[in-house]
């Protein structure tokens, strides 16, 4: 028989878990007048389960998707008393999935609680917290005691919360600070009061957290880069502790290479009759990566690994020309802002994740341009897996205060070199941080093969010295020094925009020439847009067979280009996104604008020319 303490338990606990019943039985979307198809297949209790960090994988894991308790304070305020309700993790207050659809202000904290079950860890285990990301100062604490804070609204980050943990039930509560708009970091697109071009604000978790439980001697971190000339996978392994490292390489199943070393070093892992990765041939291969102390092996993850090799090479025509695995490739893909009418920055699902990619594949492009915003790891891993190259932009920011004197002048004659913004010391810092996790967190992925440091001239700064520390950190990739933005002769890439028609200046002696944006044929659809009125693109059509015919006429005009030294190209773009109607598709991706066939025959023959 139950003494009498252990019935009070037992019936707090029953309580406790009909209550988190009843709370997800009671959960559903905020209002929205628009919606994607997989927002139905979103509930508390399968909110994004899928494995997060796909390129470093091990079998156990906590996912903390789910209801969490939420609450906004008055910034710099106390833990609330009192919650206001329950959010859905990870998709950002703002959004219809979140199941709130609220604003924060600069002025506010938003609050996150929520109770997880664990053990301390034994024979000096550790249990890490990750989250994907927060947008975009996290204070978290587990049981009262602050446990790390973060800043940064597109890097992961990972917390040890060993020394606060408790046996039994623990406490995790998140504060968030975000000044959108309002404030000098990283945004991207994201403004206070959304209009035109720019749009809702992201506030808070909008990637997974999870728990996971590692050893004592456990793998941080790796870096893999491709060396495509030596056959081989180049592999830095980063532990907790000094260790012996063993990587295997696997393809299908077949042992094709194998190596050894030690913690924080490169490893060289040969693969035996490399099958390449590219677009057409999107080939990978599976490692398993151990750490071994004293003849034992204390952690194993698994990750995998594409060769190829990115570069800018002259053709036989002496004209420099993008170079996939040493053979010229015209690089042609949409501007993908990935942007959601229910999640706003998070995908409902990771099906919807992998549609985005898979529908650009079949419009026939090769490549996409992730416009000033960074996705979740699990969008690279399609990309990697599906075949599609990647340009990467940083997502832009700085100070919004800056008088109109202040302001970069954009400088629209290609080939002239153009000014560099002065930014302060605070703003400039934030950058350089968020910049170097940009390219040290997915740096792993053989898909990315662009980094894109500025659009435009937004936030452009010091930009030569910007473009040496990237290539500091990553000599894999090409660098686009400002897409579109004051040309200063630095990187690998000279990149003009123009709507709507394409624009090609000429050739360059030193650099590849690309026109990284053009298009946005506007077209609202009935039924598929956020307002009944106010959709704009850069020239709008009446229906989809005039859309259509002037895609047709763009493309007609990239074929000299092509010829004549263009190495690639952007359309604006692959979705609507909220009032912006230039996509392909509609914002809920419910609609092709145009049949996938005709222009993915249409721009096969771009590949040919």
């Amino acid at each position: 028989m139950l003494r009498r303490h252990d019935c009070l338990i037992a019936s707090l606990l029953l309580s406790l878990a009909f209550a988190g019943v009843a709370a997800a039985d009671d959960w559903k979307p905020a209002e929205s007048k628009l919606m994607t198809r997989w927002a139905k297949d979103v509930s508390p209790k399968n909110a994004l389960p899928e494995y997060p960090r796909p390129q470093m994988v091990r079998p156990s894991w906590q996912n903390l998707n789910g209801l969490w308790d939420y609450a906004i304070t008055a910034r710099g305020g106390e833990k609330p008393q009192a919650w206001e309700g329950k959010i859905l993790v990870p998709y950002c207050i703002e959004s219809p999935l979140s199941g709130v659809g609220k604003r924060v202000s600069p002025d506010q904290w938003l609050w996150y609680r929520r109770e997880f079950s664990a053990k301390k860890p034994a024979e000096g285990g550790r249990l890490l917290l990750h989250f994907g990301a927060v947008d975009w100062k996290a204070m978290v604490h587990v049981n009262g005691k602050l446990v790390g804070e973060h800043k940064g609204g597109y890097d992961p980050f990972t917390l040890d919360i060993s020394p606060a943990l408790q046996d039994g039930t623990n406490e995790l509560t998140v504060a968030v600070w975000d000044p959108t708009d309002a404030g000098y970091q990283p945004r991207g697109k994201q403004v206070l009061e959304p209009r035109g071009i720019w749009y809702t604000p992201v506030t808070g978790i909008w990637q997974t957290a999870w728990l996971e439980s590692v050893p004592a001697t456990y793998v941080r971190s790796l870096k893999i880069v491709p060396d495509v000339d030596a056959s081989a996978v180049s592999v830095t392994v980063f532990g907790s502790n000094e260790a012996d490292v063993r990587i295997t390489a696997d393809d299908g199943g077949t042992i094709v290479g194998k190596a050894s070393g030690r913690t924080g070093y490169a490893v060289s892992v040969p693969i035996a009759n490399p099958k390449l990765w590219s677009p057409d041939s999107p080939h990978l291969y599976d490692l398993k990566i151990e750490l071994v102390q004293n003849d034992s092996v204390t952690d194993t993850v698994q990750s995998y690994a594409g060769l190829r090799k990115i570069e800018v090479a002259k053709d036989e025509a002496g004209v420099n020309r993008m170079m996939l695995n040493g053979k010229p490739l015209f690089q042609y893909g949409p501007l993908d802002q990935g942007w959601w009418p229910d999640g706003l920055y998070t995908a409902a699902t990771d099906e919807a994740l992998k549609y985005d990619v898979e529908i650009t594949k079949a419009f026939g492009f090769n490549m996409t341009r992730k416009h000033v915003k960074v996705e979740p790891e699990r969008w690279y891993y399609w990309c990697d897996k599906l075949g599609l190259l990647v340009w990467q932009d940083m997502p832009s920011g700085d100070d919004p205060g800056r008088k109109k004197e202040e302001r970069l002048v954009w400088i629209r004659e290609w080939n002239v070199e153009g000014p560099d913004l002065v930014r302060a010391a605070d703003s400039a810092q934030q950058y350089n941080v968020e910049l170097e996790q940009l390219v040290t967190d997915f740096g792993n992925h053989p898909s990315i093969v662009v980094w894109v440091p500025f659009n435009e001239r937004w936030g452009q700064f010091e930009t030569e010295r910007v473009v040496e520390s990237v290539r500091r950190l990553d000599t894999s990739r090409l660098v686009n020094s400002a897409s579109g933005g004051n040309y200063l002769g630095v990187g690998d890439v000279l990149d003009v925009h123009q709507y709507p028609d394409p624009l090609f200046p000429g050739t360059d002696p030193y650099q590849a020439v690309v026109c990284g944006e053009f298009g946005g044929l506007g077209l609202p659809l009935e039924g598929h847009t956020l307002l009944d009125k106010g959709n704009w693109g850069y020239r709008s059509y009446e229906n989809q067979e005039a859309l259509t015919a002037a895609y047709l006429e763009k493309i007609e005009m990239l074929k000299p280009m092509i010829k004549n030294g263009l190495a690639a190209a952007i359309y604006t773009q692959i979705t609507d996104v909220e009032i912006e109607v230039n996509g392909l598709l509609t914002y809920d991706r419910e609609v092709r604008k145009m049949d996938p066939k005709v222009i993915g025959k249409a721009n096969a023959e771009l590949y040919k020319q």
